[in-house]
């Protein structure tokens, strides 16, 4: 296939991940920009910041047509990873590459295998105010440091520290996404001089059609049928990636 075939393939894909789950698909778009297209660990991490900000506020905005977005609540949690995911993307470009990419790898089986684990919900009642501004925290910073939405971790987050219902949780942390992208990628602000923009605009463009379709796709087919699917893949990316910082 073609750069450009592959850009949009990958892109489609990952943005039915961010549009039905609210996170999972931004994890893949790292290794599928190394891989796949090319890049460097540094610039695939900035480049999919780039495409993970543009698609989270489309699919943010479907899922904000439903009321599905506790606006006040998203803003909180986002507010408190701010600081850290600028501080994470500035230093993350000066780490060695074989680094970022077991740290990577690290995070994917992470997330597979929070993806496999139901989530029960607390009471709203029973919230707490300082480990919902930890877990903001420690999202952001592994959204600057890695070039991920971290909507992996926001979802179980919103549902089990601030108890929101999982749909709501879902178009909460597209929010969540949007804002920490967006401060890590500010961090980062003169390393996507040498990017490979006629890759990023195709692959952006497909992600975004892609989370319209995922939005559509989460009503007809069960959220703990699609986390299984994506929970598989992330397991397979991660032991690649592992397999080629060891050899």
């Amino acid at each position: 296939m073609t750069p450009l075939v592959l850009a949009l393939v990958a892109g489609a894909v990952i943005g039915l991940a961010l549009g039905a789950l609210g996170g999972g698909g931004s994890v893949l778009a790292v290794p599928a920009l190394i891989y796949l297209l090319g890049f460097t660990p540094v610039e695939a991490t900035t480049a999919s910041l780039i495409i993970v900000t543009a698609t989270s506020a489309t699919a943010l905005y479907a899922h904000a047509r439903d009321g599905n977005v506790a606006w006040k609540t998203g803003s909180l949690f986002a507010a408190a990873g701010i600081v850290p995911a600028f501080l994470a993307g500035a230093v993350a470009g000066r780490l060695p590459e074989a680094l970022l990419t077991a740290a990577f790898a690290a995070i994917a089986a992470l997330a597979a295998l929070r993806m496999l684990r139901p989530s029960g919900s607390e009471p709203p009642g029973r919230i707490r105010p300082g480990k919902a501004a930890g877990a903001g925290a420690g999202l952001g910073a592994v959204t600057g440091f890695l070039g991920v939405g971290g909507g992996f971790l926001a979802v179980p987050a919103l549902v089990s520290v601030l108890g929101l219902a999982m749909r709501r949780a879902v178009g909460t942390s597209l929010l969540v996404i949007t804002v920490n992208s967006l401060a890590a990628l500010t961090a980062r602000a003169g390393t996507g001089d040498g990017l490979q923009w006629e890759v990023i605009g195709p692959f952006t463009a497909a992600a975004i059609l892609g989370a319209w379709d995922g939005k559509r796709l989460a009503t007809k087919i069960s959220g703990a049928a699609l986390q299984k699917i994506f929970a598989g893949v992330l397991l397979a990316v991660a032991a690649f990636m592992l397999a080629d910082v060891i050899a």
